[in-house]
């Protein structure tokens, strides 16, 4: 790809938004439809890398059409289990939250979702699984006035991600960059190159 002024000041904008302390965490999700529209998200909001559990299902290929080239844009760390995931997130200082339909789930807009938190869902018909619920820090629900009491995963993922957006925003938290300049510098010259 070319370097042009232009290309440039789009990733650095685009870069300068990104929330390093926002991280989604997919445990055996199912559709690759799903899995890509959940990119899109991502990168629509902002959140540079997503953690995927894999140990029923396969790992998703994600596709070009249906993520918008999105999964060029959000990295991926790939897991066989949960304790290694959330093992490897809370080395890195985040909050694990999951989704799940449990008596002590909270309301996803009574979080706080301006620290340094990973959201959690499950597969389209099992949900998150009982130790990936259990190992979390807290369990939330999006609340339903319906008599559905679910959404697809893949909206489910955007009204999370939408709540964590407004939120941040809100604070302030996307008008300065989480990265150090040279972690920017080496993202720019990657992205550059996409």
């Amino acid at each position: 790809m070319l370097k042009t002024e232009k290309r440039q000041q789009k990733i650095n904008s685009v870069l300068n938004a990104r929330q390093k302390s926002l991280r989604i965490v997919l445990e055996n999700i199912h559709d690759p439809h799903n899995v890509s529209a959940i990119f899109r998200t991502c990168d629509a909001v902002g959140v540079p890398k997503a953690s995927l559990i894999y140990y029923i299902e396969k790992f998703p290929k994600i596709g070009k059409k249906s993520s918008a080239s999105a999964f060029k844009w959000v990295e991926r760390d790939k897991f066989k289990d949960v304790k290694s995931c959330y093992d490897n997130l809370r080395e890195e200082g985040f909050r694990i939250y999951a989704s799940a339909i449990v008596e002590d789930a909270v309301s996803i807009y009574d979080l706080d979702l301006t620290g340094k938190v990973a959201l959690v869902l499950g597969n389209e018909h099992r949900g998150v699984s009982e130790g990936a619920a259990k190992l979390a820090d807290k369990k939330f629900i999006i609340p339903m006035k319906g008599m559905v009491q679910s959404l697809n995963v893949s909206v489910a993922a955007a009204v999370i991600l939408y709540e964590s957006l407004r939120q941040r925003q809100s604070k302030g938290m996307y008008g300065c960059s989480e990265f150090s300049s040279e972690e920017l510098n080496e993202m720019m010259d990657k992205w550059c190159k996409k």
